[in-house]
């Protein structure tokens, strides 16, 4: 396995340590930009905005914020999907990874694996496990605001399947039901990515019809 390097690069976006909670899941961001400024704007103040890890195009891996502190990245919460949210701020008990990015979730092959090694340092550290729970997307925290954080193309199944190898863990979604879900995305149906083994909520359901009402014209 290739060994690649965290280069410490800090930030005044953070609060000292985790307010007694310790990290459950990891988050997988897109920064709609692209470095250097997306890194400047998260070490400007002004920005009140953060993350503890930023992976590059190249495959360079930057630090800004150590894990036992807590990075300000996901701490806007807007009718969340995400089943390990218990009413606090995420950020206490979340460890947040930027992938830099224009826009779509798109990663570069440096990029993926790069990602992928760091998913397996915080996996073994933290002691977290390998799930849809676990392992998210920003808008699984906000689904009105960050619909697209990390974006439609941002590989899932490739991460899940390549981890379960790695380690084990749940039993990966069947790749004709994770077809189903990008189709149903790239419809319109839905704007997110959903666990197509997962119970829908009666509010999903509703959002799924209306945007196929939407679709017919009615």
């Amino acid at each position: 396995m290739v060994q690649f390097q965290i280069q410490w690069v800090g930030t005044p976006n953070y609060t000292s340590g985790r307010g007694g909670r310790a990290p459950v899941a990891i988050v997988d961001h897109i920064t709609a930009g692209l470095y250097p400024g997306t890194l400047n704007w998260m070490q400007n103040p002004a920005a009140q905005a953060s993350a503890h890890y930023l992976i590059l195009q190249d495959g360079r891996i930057l630090q800004l914020v150590r894990d036992e502190d807590t990075a300000w990245a996901n701490g806007y919460v807007e009718r969340p999907t995400w089943r390990l949210y218990d009413g606090t701020n995420p950020n206490r008990y979340t460890l947040s990874i930027e992938h830099e990015n224009l826009s779509g979730g798109h990663l570069t092959e440096a990029q993926y694996q790069a990602s992928l090694w760091l998913h397996k340092q915080l996996i073994e550290r933290w002691d977290i496990p390998i799930s849809r729970d676990t392992i998210i997307g920003h808008n699984q925290i906000d689904t009105v605001n960050r619909p697209h954080d990390p974006g439609l193309e941002f590989p899932w199944n490739r991460l899940f399947l390549d981890l379960q190898e790695w380690q084990g863990g749940e039993q990966g979604v069947e790749t004709w039901k994770e077809q189903l879900v990008a189709q149903a995305r790239q419809a319109g149906l839905i704007t997110e990515y959903h666990n197509p083994d997962q119970a829908a909520p009666k509010w999903f359901v509703l959002a799924v019809a209306l945007n196929l009402l939407k679709k017919l014209g009615k």
